[in-house]
C-alpha cells in the first residue's frame, strides 16, 4: 500500500509538469491549429537562461519571474517573426518550420552553454515528507503547478483579455467583427504558452538534470497528455498530463515487462490508441464545418 501512494504521489507531481507541456501545446494549437515541435526546445533554452542567472548569483525566487517573461517575450517574438509570415501556407510548411525551429534553438543552447550534463537546484531542499513518500521538490512541484493552473483558470475565465484569447481561438473571423484584435491574441497565446513552458522546464530540471536534449521525452509526454485529453480542450490537456503522470509511474513499478525503460512507449501507445478510437479526445469536440 505504502508502495501505491509513493507511485500516484510521484505520477501527480510528474503529472503536473506534463500538465504544463500539454496545455501549452494546446494554446498554441488552438491559435493556429497546429502542433509545435519545438516546445519542448523552447522550454529548455528558458531552463538555460534560468541556470544562468543563477550562476550570475540571482536568488531563485527572482531568477523564476525573470526567466517567464524573457520567455513570454521570447514566444511572442517567435510568433511575430517566424509564424506569422507564414500565414496560411500549407501545413508541411509549418512542419519543417517547427522542425527547423526545434534543431536551430537545440544547437544554439549546445554552442552557447555546451551539450554536457549539468546540475539544476532545486528551491525546495533536499529532504522528504510523509515518511519518505514524497519529497520536498516533488511537494513544490505540485504546489507551483496548481498555482499557475489556477492563475491560468482564472485569467482566462475572469479577465478581459483571457475571454478574447478564447473567442479568437474559437472562432477569428467572429472576434475580428466584434473588434478583437485576434493577431495580437495568437502572439499573447505564443508568449504565454513558453511561459508556461519555462516553469516547466525550471521544475523538471533538478530531477532530469540540465542538456539540451532534456525536454524531448517530457514534450512526447506532453503530446500525449493533449491527445488523451482532446486538442481542442485546455481543462482535458490538464487532466491527460496529470494521467499521463499516473499511469507511466504505475505501469513502470506493476507491469515487470514495461519498468523504466519502456515508460515512453506506454505515452506513445496511448496517444496511437486514441487516435485510432476517439480521434477528438476524452474532452474534445468534434469539429464541424457547414458546406
Amino acid at each position: 500500500m505504502e508502495l501505491l501512494i509513493q507511485q500516484l504521489v510521484t505520477g501527480i507531481a510528474t503529472g503536473g509538469i506534463y500538465a504544463c507541456m500539454a496545455l501549452a501545446v494546446v494554446m498554441i494549437y488552438q491559435a493556429i491549429h497546429h502542433l509545435n515541435f519545438s516546445q519542448g526546445e523552447m522550454a529548455m533554452f528558458s531552463t538555460f537562461v534560468a541556470w544562468q542567472l543563477l550562476q550570475w548569483g540571482l536568488p531563485y525566487w527572482a531568477v523564476l519571474p525573470l526567466t517567464v517573461a524573457v520567455s513570454f517575450a521570447g514566444g511572442m517574438a517567435i510568433e511575430r517573426l517566424v509564424i506569422r509570415p507564414l500565414g496560411q501556407a500549407p501545413i508541411l510548411s509549418h512542419i519543417a518550420v517547427f522542425i527547423g525551429l526545434f534543431a536551430v534553438i537545440n544547437s544554439l543552447a549546445g554552442f552557447i552553454w555546451d551539450f554536457t550534463i549539468k546540475p539544476f537546484p532545486s528551491p525546495f531542499g533536499e529532504g522528504s515528507q510523509l515518511g519518505g513518500l514524497i519529497s520536498n521538490h516533488q511537494i513544490g512541484m505540485i504546489g507551483v503547478t496548481l498555482v499557475v493552473l489556477l492563475f491560468l483558470y482564472l485569467f482566462f475565465r475572469y479577465t478581459r483579455i483571457g475571454l478574447a484569447m478564447r473567442a479568437a481561438a474559437e472562432n477569428p473571423a467572429s472576434a475580428r467583427l466584434v473588434g478583437i484584435r485576434v493577431g495580437r491574441t495568437v502572439a499573447l497565446g505564443w508568449g504565454m504558452a513558453a511561459a508556461i513552458g519555462s516553469i516547466a522546464g525550471i521544475l523538471i530540471a533538478p530531477l532530469v538534470f540540465l542538456e539540451p536534449n532534456m525536454m524531448l521525452s517530457i514534450l512526447l509526454y506532453g503530446f500525449a497528455g493533449a491527445v488523451l485529453g482532446g486538442l481542442s480542450s485546455p481543462a482535458g490537456a490538464v487532466f491527460g498530463g496529470f494521467a499521463i503522470g499516473v499511469i507511466e509511474n504505475l505501469a513502470g513499478t506493476y507491469i515487470p515487462v514495461v519498468g523504466d525503460e519502456l515508460k515512453l512507449p506506454i505515452a506513445l501507445l496511448l496517444i496511437v490508441t486514441v487516435l485510432v478510437f476517439k480521434p477528438t479526445g476524452l474532452f474534445g469536440r468534434p469539429v464541424v464545418q457547414r458546406v
